[in-house]
C-alpha cells in the first residue's frame, strides 16, 4: 500500500476533471450497473499513468461523444475495488495502468499498460475517442 500523501495528487489529477473514486468492490458493482457507458481507469503510481495514463484519459473527455460516467480506481492502494473492478474486464491479464470502457455492463473496449506505455497521451486520448465514436 502506497501512503496517502503520496497518492493524493494522483488522484487528484482525474477527480479535478470529473473521476469519480471507487474504494470499495461495492462501488465498483454500483457504477457498472449503471445504464450508460462508463470508463474505467486503473490509476497507478507509475511514471506511465502520470505521462501518458491520466493526461491521455483527460484529453479523451474533449469530444462531442464521450462515457456517460468516468471512474477510477487506484492500483497498490484500493485493492479490493481493483480487483473487482479487474474482474469485469476478464479476459485480459491485471495491468496498471489501464483503462476500460463499458455499455451497460459489458466490456466493450480495453487498453491495457502494453498499450499505454511508451505511448504518448495524445495517442491514448485518440484510441479513447475512437472507442466513444464507437459506443457511446
Amino acid at each position: 500500500m502506497y501512503p496517502a500523501e503520496l497518492v493524493k495528487p494522483m488522484r487528484e489529477h482525474l477527480t479535478q476533471v470529473g473521476f469519480e473514486e471507487l474504494h470499495t468492490p461495492e462501488q465498483v458493482d454500483g457504477a457498472l450497473e449503471k445504464a450508460g457507458t462508463t470508463l474505467v481507469v486503473v490509476n497507478s503510481v507509475c511514471g506511465c499513468a502520470a505521462a501518458n495514463a491520466r493526461p491521455g484519459a483527460i484529453m479523451s473527455l474533449d469530444n462531442a461523444k464521450k462515457p456517460d460516467h468516468i471512474v477510477t480506481v487506484f492500483a497498490g492502494v484500493d485493492r479490493e475495488a481493483v480487483d473487482k473492478a479487474r474482474g469485469y474486464m476478464i479476459p485480459f491479464p491485471p495491468s496498471s495502468p489501464s483503462m476500460a470502457l463499458f455499455k451497460d455492463g459489458e466490456l466493450v473496449h480495453m487498453l491495457e499498460r502494453h498499450h499505454i506505455e511508451g505511448r504518448p497521451a495524445e495517442l491514448i486520448a485518440e484510441n479513447l475517442v475512437d472507442a466513444y465514436n464507437e459506443y457511446c
